[in-house]
């Protein structure tokens, strides 16, 4: 009785064939690639990219940077005016960061599609994410500049425009993927909106939220930079003041200088998101 079984479970076996390309996904998948290569060679002749210039021209980079750039001027780095400047950056791109946090959670809390207090709140939230992540932190400082004047009132202005947009829609995207199940349970019980929201979604994202905010901060000192560039004051206004006077051993040390505090600041907020993580 048992090799009967055996024989029909070997012809089973047999029949079925492995195939590495399923029809249609394969066709999907590859038409896809297809197209997208086409429209990247497209692209290059369109533009008139010349490779073979640009993979030269990586070569008199580095010499330009070696005959201009070299050696840096790190005295000036270190002077007492340029050293009161770095703190500004960090007390800016922080009263930007953490202002732009501050409104972004109740923007997220109404543009998050499935606990948004109303549904006329929803469209609204949405409009105000979407407004302050359309325009670059360059142009929110341009226009805070022609109002408010030069200064750091401006750029933490800016700043705050630009965190807004940034952490509002990655707070929205985990609001919406909360447990519904927390929350269906407060509105049972009567519960208002912002009490669902206090007690049903916070206690879900707080977590979330907290390395959202500290990813936010790095972001926000990335952009003081550029932010001071354009007239907010800090390190990018020395920047901007020696590359316009051509003073090119101070814009190098000057660019060191950044690139260290970045690192600084990648590592610590690297290091806060893993203590974020471990608290989980």
């Amino acid at each position: 009785m048992k090799e009967p079984a055996i024989a029909d479970q070997n012809n089973a076996a047999t029949e079925i064939k492995w195939s590495r390309y399923k029809f249609p996904e394969s066709l999907y998948k590859h038409g896809t690639l297809l197209l997208v290569l086409a429209f990247l060679g497209y692209s290059l002749h369109f533009l008139n990219v010349d490779l073979g210039k640009l993979t030269g021209a990586l070569g008199r980079l580095a010499a330009v940077l070696s005959d201009r750039y070299y050696p840096p001027d790190l005295e000036y780095v270190l002077d007492k005016g340029y050293l009161s400047s770095i703190l500004d950056t960090i007390q800016m791109s922080f009263l930007g960061g953490f202002t732009g946090v501050c409104l972004a959670i109740p923007l997220a809390w109404f543009s998050a599609a499935n606990v948004t207090p109303h549904r006329l709140f929803f469209p609204l939230g949405r409009l105000g994410v979407v407004f302050c992540r359309a325009i670059h932190e360059t142009i929110w400082t341009i226009l805070f500049v022609s109002v408010l004047g030069f200064g750091m009132l401006a750029g933490v202005s800016a700043l705050t425009m630009f965190c807004v947009g940034f952490a509002g829609k990655l707070f929205a995207d985990e609001i919406e993927a909360i447990d519904m199940g927390p929350v269906e349970a407060i509105r049972a019980t009567g519960a208002n909106p912002l009490q669902v929201f206090l007690f049903a979604v916070v206690p879900q994202i707080r977590v979330a939220f907290t390395g959202i905010a500290i990813y936010t901060w790095d972001v926000a000192f990335r952009a003081a930079t550029v932010v001071g560039f354009f007239g907010g004051g800090g390190m990018g206004w020395y920047l901007k003041r020696n590359v316009q006077q051509l003073e090119n051993l101070r814009v190098a040390a000057i660019i060191i200088s950044i690139i260290a505090m970045v690192l600084v600041a990648e590592f610590l907020s690297g290091y806060l998101r893993a203590a974020v993580n471990r608290a989980k």
